[in-house]
């Protein structure tokens, strides 16, 4: 499967052409290109360093490239300085001035700008009504909460008007509930405010419910580049299919090719999957098969099905049930909606695993 392609041209608010960065001897980026269109909202998933705060780095002048150019709004940006790019940043660890006020906080960026005082006030004011945080202007960061000092520094970022913005791991530091409605309140202010935003988090979850495209990163380079759904539905490469999402990885054994769908023997059971990936293998020859564990059912172990096992563990997550199975030595995660699995598949059960085989990816074995 081919990655989604980049944006190109007029279109285009940010543009990393064949990108390079080295520390020493370890090569931290490796040719990496990506386009990223105006008011769109892209993030970098991918596991500690793999590249991704690095490729922000970049785009923020933190860094400068060894090789590859940078590209905002058209203009190349390899040798312009930080706060001549338009850019608007939010770190981290929010680093806010713990001596000055939430406004002062909020103005530095218009007052080492030199924008006069009176317009300063105004934007400080907009900025702060637009995060939820008017009437706190003179507190100063230790009397906020943490979500209230994230709010700070976001409107810090925003104050300036900036081209792009560019968030690096900005909710790792919230506990899960505040994480989600910081998640949704970023996302509709950057949706109201049609602004450029590159994302960096090693969060799965933060990355499919808010992007409107996922570059996943690996070694340095981009493994695939495309919608939240098709990250998750079609992963390119088994990396991709390992690390987004939860995933149980199977050998099979390809059976036939027809078209662009092949056929995979897995136990009793023949699963049709995509067959790009698999194209060039002869017959015979080993898959690895990678099943979400929403894609299993469990069925009586008397029944027709693709693998058998034992329970040996019952999660419970509210809205489902987590099982995990024992099968031939190997565990296998198995997500089933409801409640009802806890009682019907009780410790030490033997059951039987059927597949939903219409999602599933397959790559050659590795």
């Amino acid at each position: 499967m081919k990655p989604s392609a980049n944006v190109e041209g007029e279109q285009t608010a940010v543009h990393f052409d064949a990108v390079t960065k080295r520390f020493d001897d370890v090569v931290a980026l490796n040719a990496v290109t990506l386009g990223v269109g105006r008011s769109e909202f892209v993030t970098l998933l991918g596991p500690s360093g793999c590249g991704k705060t690095t490729l922000l780095k970049l785009a923020a002048g933190f860094l400068r490239p060894d090789g590859g150019s940078i590209s905002i709004e058209g203009k190349r940006v390899n040798d312009i300085p930080t706060y001549q790019r338009g850019i608007g940043m939010m770190f981290q660890n929010y680093a806010l001035f713990p001596h000055m006020s939430v406004a002062e906080n909020v103005a530095y960026g218009l007052k080492t700008r030199r924008v006069p005082r009176v317009e300063r006030d105004k934007r400080v004011a907009d900025a702060l009504a637009l995060v939820k945080l008017k009437g706190m202007e003179n507190r100063k960061p230790r009397q906020l909460s943490g979500g209230q000092q994230q709010r700070v520094a976001l409107a810090r970022a925003l104050v300036i008007n900036p081209t792009v913005l560019l968030l690096d791991e900005p909710f790792s530091a919230l506990d899960k509930s505040l994480r989600t409605s910081m998640q949704v309140e970023l996302r509709e202010i950057q949706r109201k405010l049609g602004l450029t935003t590159i994302f960096v988090t090693h969060d799965q979850g933060e990355a499919l419910s808010m992007s409107d495209r996922v570059a996943v990163m690996s070694e340095g380079r981009i493994r695939q580049l495309g919608s939240p759904v098709d990250v998750y539905r079609s992963p390119a490469d088994p990396f991709v299919a390992g690390f987004v999402g939860d995933n149980n990885r199977l050998r099979g054994q390809l059976v036939s090719m027809q078209a662009k769908q092949a056929t995979v023997a897995l136990g009793d059971a023949l699963v049709k999957v995509p067959g790009e990936s698999l194209s060039g293998l002869e017959k015979s020859a080993a898959v690895d098969l990678f099943v979400r564990p929403e894609q299993f059912s469990i069925v009586a172990p008397e029944e027709p099905c693709a693998i058998k096992g034992s329970v040996v563990a019952q999660i419970y997550q509210g809205g489902h049930v987590d099982l995990q199975i024992e099968c031939a030595g190997e565990r296998l995660l198995v997500r089933s909606p409801g409640e009802q699995a806890i009682l019907c598949w009780p410790m030490g059960a033997p059951v039987g695993i059927a597949i939903q085989a219409d999602r599933c990816s397959a790559f050659p074995a590795a």
